[in-house]
């Protein structure tokens, strides 16, 4: 069967403008004027930026306190177990992640938190067939997974690492 033949109704347009009658046009001109008189600038602020900023740093106590008061109704079969995994099992994991490690030297803190997120998801999942109710939470309850990704994120970005960041 043969095609049917389309008629182009596009050609010709190029032809049918003409380019040379477009130009720019000014609409409007305005002076700005300034007082003819002797101004002064204000000297530049000492306190605020051009450095870098010192990790907060707190006990481990206090950061148990918070997660008890934000998580603090979730019934933890192995509470001990379930503590380990969360504060140094899955940290020091993350923190050990090449992805992450690579992205914490060699990027901004943005890349270095999704390569870090995706290391903690690494390091979760590994843990679905024995810790089934950390996994559920981590999946299900999105403060939880939220609070629990700061935590490490700001342990691990900020925190000592394997050799020095160059910044």
């Amino acid at each position: 069967m043969p095609a049917p033949v389309e008629t182009d109704i596009s050609k010709g347009i190029l032809q049918a403008i003409d380019m040379d009658s477009y130009r720019v046009e000014v609409k409007a001109s305005m002076k700005i004027l300034l007082p003819d008189e002797d101004g002064s600038i204000g000297p530049v602020p000492t306190a605020g930026g051009g450095k870098i900023p010192e990790p907060e740093l707190d006990y481990l106590s206090n950061i148990v306190k918070a997660f008890n008061s934000q998580h603090g109704n979730i019934d933890w079969k192995d509470a001990d177990k379930v503590h380990k995994i969360l504060f140094e099992e899955v940290p020091s994991e993350v923190a050990a992640d090449k992805a992450f490690q690579n992205a914490r030297k060699n990027s901004d803190k943005q890349n270095a938190r999704i390569e870090h997120d995706k290391a903690m998801d690494r390091a979760v999942m590994i843990r679905l067939a024995d810790h089934t109710e950390l996994f559920k939470q981590y999946s299900d309850n999105p403060s939880f997974r939220k609070w629990w990704q700061d935590m490490v994120f700001s342990q691990n970005y900020e925190g000592p690492s394997e050799g020095s960041r160059d910044e």
